[in-house]
């Protein structure tokens, strides 16, 4: 692999992560705000290296005898293309000598973030457990992904959306991970999560700007595919699941819901909600999920 495409510093770390393979655990966090992996790692029992490069924060700990990293990817499918790609190099490709690895390390992520329902039935304080990830954002359009973009909840979508909507980005469509969702599914709702490459005009949000498709969000919430509705809207849940899937991961998001779309209601509280959030995921780890 030529400099220009696998980057190294010169301590010969990853590019923007700033880590060496040692550094990262195979079980990762990922959280979007940088400010946040302190409030994940302040629950380890011990950390063992702390990274900072840009938006892209790094602990590496122990929580029992569960070795573990928390790292912010910061917001959008563009960051997440940058931080799963990074992680999995720093697993499956021989740094010194630019090849892949004969044996790849399949690692464990864990999405950790917030997110606004689009269901009424799914209120604000509440977690949703991500089923699948609705590509609106078109990362996966820059990979070989047939699969994902030409899924059959794709296909389906277009036909629900008819003549209304032109769909100004192609969608896909990535699953996560079964047994991670099985290990988060007391307490949490289920669904398909919609990632968006922006927080106003992508998802729906009008200030100054007038919206190209006004009646957006009526369709996605209208929409549901083998008996599931898309119950929220954010910015990385589908990266995540697609890049994961095609480099051999596993992956689960978790958000937890500060917004209620249909209802135009905000979380009073919502460091309450992702605090709890943390501890529950946390708590799922260090039992061995």
């Amino acid at each position: 692999m030529k400099s220009s495409e696998l980057i190294l510093n010169r301590d010969g770390s990853i590019y923007h992560l700033h880590l060496h393979p040692e550094q990262v655990a195979p079980l990762v966090i990922t959280v979007g705000d940088p400010e946040r992996v302190a409030k994940v790692s302040r629950y380890f029992d011990r950390v063992e290296h702390r990274a900072r490069k840009r938006e892209f924060v790094t602990h590496t700990g122990w929580l029992g005898k569960q070795r573990l990293s928390v790292v912010s990817t910061g917001i959008g499918t563009d960051n997440v293309d940058i931080v799963l790609n990074e992680l999995d190099a720093l697993s499956n490709i021989d740094l010194e000598n630019r090849v892949p690895k004969p044996q790849p390390t399949s690692l464990t992520f864990i999405r950790i973030g917030t997110a606004g329902s689009l269901q009424e039935e799914v209120p604000v304080d509440s977690w949703v457990a991500s089923s699948g990830g609705l590509g609106l954002d078109g990362l996966m359009q820059f990979y070989q992904a047939p699969a994902m973009q030409n899924h059959p909840l794709v296909a389906a979508l277009r036909e629900h959306a008819t003549e209304q909507w032109d769909f100004p980005v192609s969608p896909y469509f990535s699953e996560g991970n079964p047994d991670l969702l099985r290990c988060f599914s007391q307490g949490f709702h289920h669904g398909i999560t919609a990632t968006n490459s922006g927080f106003y005009g992508p998802q729906g949000r009008r200030l100054r700007v007038p919206l190209r498709q006004p009646n957006y969000l009526d369709l996605l919430q209208a929409f549901e595919f083998q008996g599931k509705k898309i119950v929220n809207l954010e910015m990385e849940t589908a990266g995540i699941y697609g890049l994961a899937n095609l480099l051999g991961h596993r992956a689960v998001s978790l958000s937890a819901i500060l917004a209620n779309r249909p209802s135009g209601t905000f979380s009073r509280n919502p460091e309450r909600t992702v605090r709890q959030l943390i501890e529950h995921a946390l708590e799922k780890i260090s039992e061995g999920t």
